[in-house]
């Protein structure tokens, strides 16, 4: 385990995080939807590539989560797979595994994540191809009734499970529980169902003897939901989310890099940057970030407009932004 852990320090080492490019198919034909872009495996491919050849990106990203079909391709204008690219700019390459969340049987409005069938064989065929480490997204949804224990313990008993299996096959895991934003709840209920869901996580992790200190953390921070009245300032975020992952995880795992979870891209950035500002001599873990759409929607719409050189200017200016927040200085 050795190199698994000196793998998931190098994932969070100070200033530097991770760039979620692994939006499924799906997803990603909704992004450039939006911005009137059809989507194909070539513009899929197109806007990868313009994101992932950005110059200096390697000072502020130490890895990018891809998804399969990314991962299979060349960066355009080169021979070289995306991977081999990444490598060769000292950027640790990542690969979503799950398959997505699917309705949980006999539990209305929950859901559970699949994708453990032929994951075993997957994840072989992945590190061979170059894969350092790998992402799986369970999603917990607070509404009156739920989440039920139910829905937790099975979510969370699949990420042990995933996480066993890559660390069997010499893969980082990234265990991803999001408790989901959407809804009417307080932050006061945000906390309670978060502390509930990583207290479930790590007893599953340690059940299934997975090494704590080859895993990164990727939680959500403590909000209220999207159509909650409660508008707390980012101090108070900041104070129940540390204060939540100081009591739920173990100081062994190395770093927590966190989902943006429909935050905007300023807001992500500011409430990282509360978050060092108040706890950086005190975490025992790396505060560092794991953004999809809050390192990407700028870059995005200036793609979208063809200018590849102002879209990876926006790219590099969020990455920037991120890094001064992952060390308090933003």
């Amino acid at each position: 385990m050795k190199n698994l852990k000196l793998i998931a320090k190098k994932m969070v080492s100070e200033g530097k995080g991770i760039l979620a490019a692994d939006e499924s198919t799906p997803t990603c034909t909704k992004r450039f939807e939006s911005v009137k872009v059809e989507s194909n495996a070539s513009s899929r491919n197109r806007y990868r590539s313009t994101l992932l050849t950005t110059k200096n990106l390697e000072q502020y990203i130490s890895g990018v989560i891809l998804f399969d079909e990314t991962f299979h391709q060349n960066i355009i204008g080169l021979t070289k797979t995306i991977p081999s690219y990444l490598k060769d700019k000292g950027v640790l390459t990542g690969i979503k595994v799950d398959t997505g969340a699917k309705p949980f049987a006999q539990h209305k409005n929950e859901k559970i994540t699949e994708g453990l069938d032929d994951l075993r064989e997957r994840l072989i065929t992945y590190k061979n191809k170059g894969a350092d480490f790998a992402k799986w997204r369970a999603v917990i949804t607070i509404d009156k009734e739920i989440p039920s224990e139910s829905c937790i313990y099975a979510n969370a008993h699949a990420l042990a499970r995933y996480a066993s299996l890559c660390q069997e096959n010499n893969i980082v895991p990234i265990v991803e529980p999001e408790v989901l934003m959407e809804g009417e709840h307080g932050i006061e209920q945000c906390y309670k169902v978060t502390s509930q869901t990583l207290k479930i996580v790590f007893e599953q992790l340690k059940l299934l003897k997975i090494d704590l200190e080859s895993m990164i953390l990727k939680p959500n921070m403590i909000l209220p939901g999207l159509h909650s009245t409660e508008n707390p300032s980012d101090k108070v975020i900041a104070e129940m989310t540390f204060t939540c992952l100081k009591d739920n995880v173990p100081e062994e795992v190395p770093g927590i890099a966190f989902l943006s979870g429909g935050q905007s891209s300023d807001l992500a950035a500011q409430r990282l940057n509360t978050l060092n500002r108040l706890y950086f001599n005190k975490k025992p873990w790396q505060l560092t970030f794991s953004y999809g759409r809050a390192l990407q929607q700028e870059a995005l719409i200036k793609w979208a407009n063809q200018s590849d050189e102002e879209s990876q200017n926006e790219l590099i200016n969020r990455a920037k932004m991120n890094h001064l927040a992952s060390i308090g200085k933003l």
